[in-house]
This record gives C-alpha cells, sequence and structure tokens, in this order.
C-alpha cells in the first residue's frame, strides 16, 4: 500500500528530452516506475531511447500524452521561468498529481499556480523545489535514491530533501510505504496535514517521521492535527 502513488500509477515527463529529465527518467525507469510519456512542446513526436532497450514517446502537450496513455502523474522537470505554464497546463489536463521538482520557481509564480490548482480542485501538487516521492519497489516519482531503503510499513514527510535520504538510509532495515519530500519553499502544494492524514487512512503503514525545517508554521499545525486525529 502506498499514498498518492503505486505500482499501477502511469507517470510523465515533463521536460524529459532536457538534460535533467532525460537522466532521471533513466533512473525512475531504473526502479520500476511506469513511465509512459514525456512532453515537450514542439517534440511532439519523437522518441527517446533508454536503458534496457527501452523507448518512451514524447507528446506536445500534457493534454495529448494524458489521451494517449492514460497517464495519471505527471513529474515537473522544467526551468523555473516556465514552471508555471507547465503545472497550469497539467491542471487543465486534469492529471491526478503533478510533481515540481524544479527549484527557484518564483513565489508569485506559485501562489498563483497553487490558487489555480485549488479552484480546478482536480490536481494535487507536491512542490516545487522538492525531491519528489517515492513508494519503494512500486513507484518513484522525482529524485529520490531508490536504493537507499527498500518497502515497509513507515510513512514519512519531509521538508528537507537531504534529510529525507538520511531518514530513509537510518531506517532502511524497518523500510517505507511512502516517502513524501514536500519542498521547503514559503508556499508548496501539499502539506504535513495532507501527508498525516493520508498516512493515518493507510492500513499499511504503522507510523510515521515528519522532518521539519525553520520558516512558517506547518509544523505547529502538524502538531494540532497530530493530536486530534493521528493515532
Amino acid at each position: 500500500m502506498a499514498i498518492f502513488i503505486n505500482a499501477d500509477s502511469k507517470v510523465i515527463v515533463q521536460g524529459m528530452t532536457g538534460s535533467e529529465g532525460q537522466k532521471h527518467t533513466q533512473l525512475m525507469l531504473a526502479s520500476g516506475t511506469n513511465i509512459v510519456g514525456g512532453v515537450t512542446p514542439g517534440k511532439g513526436g519523437q522518441k527517446v531511447d533508454f536503458d534496457a532497450g527501452v523507448s518512451v514517446p514524447v507528446f506536445g502537450s500534457v493534454a495529448e500524452a494524458r489521451e494517449a496513455t492514460g497517464a495519471d502523474v505527471t513529474v515537473i522537470f522544467v526551468p523555473a521561468k516556465f514552471t508555471k505554464s507547465a503545472v497550469i497546463e497539467a491542471i487543465d489536463a486534469k492529471i491526478p498529481l503533478a510533481v515540481i521538482i524544479t527549484e527557484g520557481v518564483a513565489v508569485k509564480d506559485t501562489a498563483e499556480f497553487w490558487s489555480y490548482a485549488r479552484q480546478a480542485g482536480t490536481t494535487r501538487i507536491i512542490g516545487p523545489n522538492c525531491p519528489g516521492l517515492i513508494s519503494p519497489g512500486a513507484c518513484n516519482v522525482g529524485i529520490i535514491p531508490a536504493n537507499i531503503s527498500g518497502g515497509g510499513r513507515i510513512g514519512l514527510v519531509s521538508k528537507s530533501g537531504t534529510l529525507t535520504y538520511q531518514m530513509m538510509y537510518e531506517l532502511r532495515d524497518c523500510g517505507f510505504s511512502t516517502a513524501v519530500g514536500m519542498g521547503g519553499d514559503p508556499i508548496v502544494g501539499t502539506f504535513f496535514v495532507d501527508c498525516l492524514a493520508a498516512f493515518e487512512a493507510d492500513d499499511e503503514t504503522d507510523a510515521i517521521v515528519m522532518i521539519g525545517e525553520i520558516g512558517g508554521d506547518a509544523e505547529e499545525r502538524a502538531a494540532e492535527y497530530i493530536k486530534d486525529h493521528v493515532t
């Protein structure tokens, strides 16, 4: 079991033809993620070849990719100045989950696409400036190394990318249902409380690790939620 992603998730990569997109698509494929397509405007109809003879089609828009593949997750590796338009394109295509890896996104842009997503009510956003999320052995969306821990019954949610990796390694003998790097920007799409609620509802998550950082009141709000709702 997992939250937000699982072995059946169909993932597209916005910016797959760029250097970072290609590098991390290869790593996601190697960890078992079902990558069904990439999106780069103007490059629709092309294909990108990866190791083990895997060839992934490229589409010109998220809407085209979703229609052709049934994708339900997008991971975004595009430059910061193009991130807002990429996220809005994913929301317009009604992709259920958008994971934004890009760092340096203007807070104004994040506020605008976060508000747009809230109004649309169809797309959960994780990030920006985050490592993504992983359900070890099932699906890896982002840049979390897949070989530092295996599956298990711990849920992890963290503001810090590097501490996500460290905690997964430290608890590797226990393993994780899902680890979520929610990102440390002033505005992010998914907060501690969202993940706590999802882990609490997951019958195969027995314990939760939460890692905060300086800035904002998300930790205080999470503490209040834990007191009232988390067993």
